[in-house]
């Protein structure tokens, strides 16, 4: 007998795939011309209408049912940067770093040069079919990307959000709310923050915005007051919180010069500091409209525990109720969420609408996109540029206590901050037995993340009034 070729575990799985969509569309497993005519069916249906040219689809998971919901639907998808300039970011990898000023930590803003505006819903009413409906956002959003692309450089752009279903859902979430949070990374804040989103709320449709400053406890007091501040000036009807889960942390300051220990997010939580902050400017907004008595003697109560169970309700378009114009209705406040979510919104009078996270056009630098979490590291195809922008403006080698690869040398580059770590960590490829600066770059950019090495951008001006 010949002997038996080696059977991978992803073959079975695409094995078992494919006899589950032979058994759920009535076909026996003998028939293989009609097989391979439904598995082009299912894939073309799989593909987004408003597919476009070289975007990257981003987690895509096998199809495990063509009966329930497309497992891809809300997966995100962001322009694919060429091969030949991904090699030539890479080449600039081995070029020697050069430490910024405390000056580059501000965010330089052109009052002249307007935002990107958002997508937003086209006209639509009742009578209007789902077909009918679905054809013109499909229409409206293909002529909102191809304007991006014609009016701005491409090279110059920062990843955005390609998904129309992504979008979608947050047309429907904008729709339904009385008030919406836009919950920001107090380290990254007007990379999160969409001056064109809060022009729509407040302005277009007449809502109420709220912007939570999350995760203050990564920097100190003086940059959330500075923060606070400038959103406050630049944008008068906006309302405020600052919102951590680790206020013990927020009343230290950060040691200059030192990794942060990482923060423990299993187990039980700590009280929270910024939701009496968020149910006193919702009850400011409300004007006794809504019986808010249940929050406050829920928060009133946590103070005395250090966690608990949160529902969210998670808003899916099948399930979505049609808007309504009317304010609290039911006697209810809803609260739509924009960015990530927070505790302590679950309320018998309050109703949290999520959707899954999108990222807006701007001309932010990708890199910074990267350690900001925006655009996921786990996708990163190229890390060294994110990683010299983060050792451009602290001093990653002395936090880490790194040694040089090549000892005669004292200039480094981001390959070789790379390297050094994957040495101190003892990361080694499996194969070649070299140090491996992939991983080792990979968990360089979360701690970046975590707030580990902890880079927090500052507001223009900051750094002169400082001391004021």
């Amino acid at each position: 007998m010949p002997r038996k070729k080696p059977y991978s575990g992803k073959q079975k799985k695409l094995q078992l795939q494919e006899k589950r969509k032979r058994k759920q569309s009535g076909e026996n497993d003998s028939d293989e011309g009609s097989n391979h005519e439904e598995n082009d069916k299912v894939a073309s249906s799989s593909k987004v209408e408003e597919d476009v040219s070289q975007a990257q689809p981003l987690y895509q998971q096998p199809i495990q049912s063509t009966k329930s919901l497309d497992t891809n639907r809300y997966r995100l998808q962001f322009l694919q940067e060429s091969n030949a300039k991904l090699k030539k970011k890479r080449e600039l990898g081995r070029q020697i770093l050069h430490h910024v000023s405390e000056l580059e930590l501000e965010v330089c803003e052109d009052d002249s040069e307007p935002y990107i505006d958002i997508a937003k819903r086209p006209p639509w009413h009742y009578n209007c079919s789902t077909a009918e409906l679905q054809k013109t956002e499909t229409k409206y959003f293909q002529e909102y990307v191809e304007k991006i692309f014609a009016e701005h450089d491409i090279n110059k752009l920062s990843y955005f959000e390609l998904n129309l279903e992504t979008w979608r859902q947050l047309w429907r979430v904008l729709e339904m709310s009385d008030i919406v949070l836009i919950i920001v990374d107090i380290r990254y804040p007007m990379l999160h923050f969409s001056p064109a989103l809060y022009n729509h709320v407040v302005n277009d449709l007449g809502k109420h915005a709220i912007l939570v400053l999350n995760k203050v406890d990564m920097v100190p007091p003086e940059l959330v007051i500075a923060w606070k501040e400038h959103f406050l000036l630049k944008y008068p009807k906006l309302h405020i919180a600052c919102f951590t889960s680790y206020p013990k942390e927020a009343i230290t300051n950060i040691v200059p010069g030192k990794a942060r220990k990482k923060r423990n997010r299993g187990g039980r939580f700590a009280i929270n500091m910024g939701a009496r902050e968020l149910l006193e400017i919702c009850e400011s907004i409300v004007q006794k409209k809504v019986d808010l008595s249940s929050w406050r003697h829920k928060i009133e109560s946590e103070n005395e525990a250090s966690g608990f169970n949160e529902v969210i309700n998670e808003i899916h378009e099948d399930t979505i109720e049609c808007p309504s114009s009317e304010k609290y209705k039911n006697g209810m406040l809803t609260i739509g969420c924009t960015g990530s979510t927070i505790r302590y919104l679950s309320d018998p009078h309050t109703k949290t609408l999520l959707y899954p996270g999108l990222v807006f056009p701007s001309k932010c630098d990708k890199a910074l996109q990267v350690l900001a979490g925006i655009y996921p590291i786990s996708q990163v195809r190229e890390a060294f540029s994110a990683v010299r922008y983060l050792c451009e403006r602290i001093n990653v080698v002395n936090i880490l206590h790194l040694q040089h690869p090549d000892p005669p040398s004292k200039e480094w580059s981001p390959y070789d901050i790379c390297e050094a770590f994957a040495i101190k960590r003892g990361m080694i490829t499996a194969k070649a037995g070299r140090p491996d600066i992939h991983r080792s770059a990979n968990l360089i950019l979360r701690m970046g993340l975590d707030g580990r090495l902890c880079l927090a951008l500052r507001p223009s001006g900051f750094t002169q009034n400082r001391d004021i």
